[in-house]
C-alpha cells in the first residue's frame, strides 16, 4: 500500500503532537496497519532529506524493492515512514 497525502499530511500530525516518537509510532501502526513505521537514529539518516521537518523530528519516507530500502521524495512510491529526532 503507497502512501497518500493525506496520510503523509496525519502523519505530521502524530508526529508533532505525540510526547515522543514511539507513541507517534504505536499511534501510526494502529491507524495504518499496512503501512510500516520505524524509528531510526537521526544520525543514521544524516545527508537524506526528509519529507516532513518537526523541529528536531523528522520524517522521511521509504520505499523497498522487497531486498533494499531506500529514501524517496515520492509518497506514491513510499510503503514505510522512517521517525527521526535530534537529540
Amino acid at each position: 500500500m503507497a502512501l497518500t497525502l493525506e496520510a503523509l499530511q496525519q502523519a505530521g500530525q502524530l508526529v508533532a503532537g505525540a510526547s515522543t516518537l514511539r507513541e507517534a509510532a504505536a499511534q501510526w501502526r494502529s491507524r495504518y496497519p499496512d503501512l510500516r513505521v520505524v524509528l531510526v537514529d537521526a544520525m543514521d539518516l544524516r545527508g537524506e532529506t526528509p519529507a516532513l521537518e518537526l523541529g528536531p523530528r523528522r520524517v522521511y519516507l521509504a520505499s523497498s524493492n522487497g531486498h533494499c530500502w531506500h529514501i524517496t521524495q515520492a509518497p506514491q512510491d513510499a510503503t514505510a515512514l522512517i521517525l527521526t529526532q535530534d537529540e
